[in-house]
C-alpha cells in the first residue's frame, strides 16, 4: 500500500479528495493552528524567531499540497489557480 504522500504526488488521489479535504480542509486547519500557536508564543514572550518558525512550520506541507493539485490528472485550471491563491493566503495567515 502506498503512503499518503506518495499517492498524492503520483496523482492517485481524486481531485475532489485532494482539493477539498486535504488542501482546503486539513491544510487550512493546520495553518490556522500553527498561526495561533505562533501568536500565543509571541504573546507569552518567546523569541520572535520561535513564533515565526511555528507560523511557517506548515510551509513544506502547503507547497506539497499545491504541487500535488497541479499533478492530478485530469488537470483542472480553476483548481490550480485556487491552489496558488490558497498557498499565498496560507503564507500570510
Amino acid at each position: 500500500m502506498s503512503s499518503f504522500f506518495t499517492r498524492r504526488w503520483r496523482g492517485q488521489v481524486p481531485m475532489r479528495t485532494l482539493f477539498w479535504r486535504d488542501m482546503l480542509g486539513v491544510g487550512t486547519a493546520v495553518n490556522v493552528v500553527a498561526t495561533f500557536a505562533g501568536l500565543i508564543m509571541a504573546s507569552q514572550g518567546a523569541a520572535t524567531w520561535v513564533a515565526v518558525a511555528i507560523h511557517f512550520a506548515p510551509l513544506p506541507y502547503n507547497l506539497f499540497l499545491c504541487a500535488a493539485v497541479h499533478r492530478v490528472k485530469p488537470r483542472s485550471g480553476a483548481a490550480g489557480v485556487v491552489a496558488l491563491v490558497w498557498l499565498a493566503v496560507m503564507i500570510l495567515v
